[in-house]
């Protein structure tokens, strides 16, 4: 090895050497102090608080629905006949009542017309027969006849009477059966295709004429949670149990009612199938659709609402960090009862404490802290509430998913 290299492998070692005890040296000796973690020389935890709330609590169930008509009638004839015009238009809204289609009447007509001169006839005849009855009760009274003479005039009548009303009868008859060349709606509906135009011979069994279908109002049938029903049926008892329809692609909400509950559990599912009815005047609902549904099947009562988010889950159960009034951190055993969203109702806490939400994973018990501003509902920046009281909010909804 040459002078040199060996001057070039002690300056080196001399370099770092001196690095090394600068980096080092003490604190006193002018080097650079070494950051301390914050907060770690006071022992102070920084956390954000919210107030626990008193409220009513929706629970929700929510699942999801189809949408069906409350009416649906298929347009048969009642007669076999050929179809003379056709009076509406394929979706067409009609009300009760209106004329749909007519059909070939010339048959019936002429039945009518027979019928009628049938009553005309026998008509006649009664009344020859009640004169002949008056006259014979004259000459009963004058001795010139036998009291047989006016009982034979009196069944003659008794009969005649009898045909009038028979024929009175096939009168109605034949103009029942005139009446069902005029084919009216029912009810109120939206009008489907028309499988028929003027010309086409129908009948009763045959392919039905049209469908008329109710729109408004409109129901949305869904299946509810066996352990949910004794609060339905007790909801559509009190004429409560509102239910919201939650319209696909974000076109916002329905609001409706619960009509129906079904009479029988599905040994296969564990649900009963139930139904709501919904104002449907701008068509937003349409049948055989799928939509969301939300049922108000149960409302917890001055329920303490906590979020779900400062709940911590233990090997011995659900505790939640509270903030006494020496800013001191308390682990508080709660009890959840309903969770849905970012709320929690819960047992164990009192209505107005401070709950700890962010920063609970670095806090133990009697940890002192010091309080941030929290983002989320309920937050007041560790404010004491007045009184204790919670705040005014709107109730909160446990969603439950069948």
């Amino acid at each position: 090895m040459n002078k040199r290299m060996v001057g070039w492998v002690a300056a080196a070692a001399v370099l770092v050497l001196s690095v090394g005890w600068v980096l080092t040296r003490p604190k006193g000796e002018g080097g650079p102090a070494a950051a301390a973690p914050a907060g770690a020389a006071s022992g102070v935890v920084s956390v954000s608080t919210v107030r626990a709330q008193r409220r009513d609590f929706d629970v929700t169930l929510e699942a999801t629905g189809t949408v069906t008509a409350l009416n649906s009638v298929d347009i048969r004839p009642q007669v076999a006949s050929t179809i003379t015009r056709v009076h509406i238009r394929e979706g067409q809204f009609v009300k009760a009542g209106e004329l749909l289609f007519t059909l070939d009447a010339r048959t019936d007509e002429v039945n009518v017309a027979k019928a009628q001169a049938q009553l005309d006839k026998d008509l006649a005849s009664l009344a020859d027969a009640q004169r002949q009855l008056a006259r014979s009760k004259d000459l009963l009274a004058q001795n010139f006849v036998s009291q047989s003479a006016v009982d034979s005039s009196q069944t003659l009548v008794e009969a005649q009477q009898a045909v009038v009303s028979s024929d009175r009868a096939a009168l109605a008859a034949a103009r029942v059966a005139l009446g069902y060349n005029r084919i009216v709606a029912p009810g109120p509906g939206r009008a489907g295709a028309i499988n028929v135009y003027a010309g086409s011979y129908v009948q009763p069994s045959g392919t039905p004429l049209v469908t008329l279908t109710q729109i408004d109002p409109i129901a949305v049938a869904f299946n509810l949670p066996q352990r949910n029903l004794a609060q339905a049926l007790e909801n559509l008892a009190a004429g409560r149990g509102a239910v919201t329809a939650v319209l696909p692609e974000g076109r916002g909400t329905l609001a409706g009612k619960l009509q129906f509950v079904d009479n029988n559990v599905d040994a296969s599912s564990g649900t009963v199938k139930v139904k709501a009815v919904f104002d449907n005047a701008r068509q937003t609902l349409w049948p055989g659709a799928f939509v969301g549904v939300k049922l108000v099947v149960e409302t917890l009562k001055d329920a303490t609402v906590v979020p779900q988010a400062s709940v911590i889950q233990g090997p011995r159960g659900n505790i939640v960090y509270v903030v006494d009034a020496s800013n001191k951190a308390a682990a508080r055993p709660v009890q959840v009862v309903q969770a849905a969203g970012s709320d929690a109702v819960v047992q164990g806490v009192q209505p107005g404490e401070r709950v700890v939400v962010d920063g609970r994973q670095n806090l133990r018990p009697g940890a002192a802290v010091a309080e941030k501003a929290a983002s989320g509902p309920g937050a007041d920046g560790g404010k004491p509430a007045r009184g204790g009281a919670a705040s005014s909010t709107p109730p909160a909804s446990a969603v439950v998913t069948p």
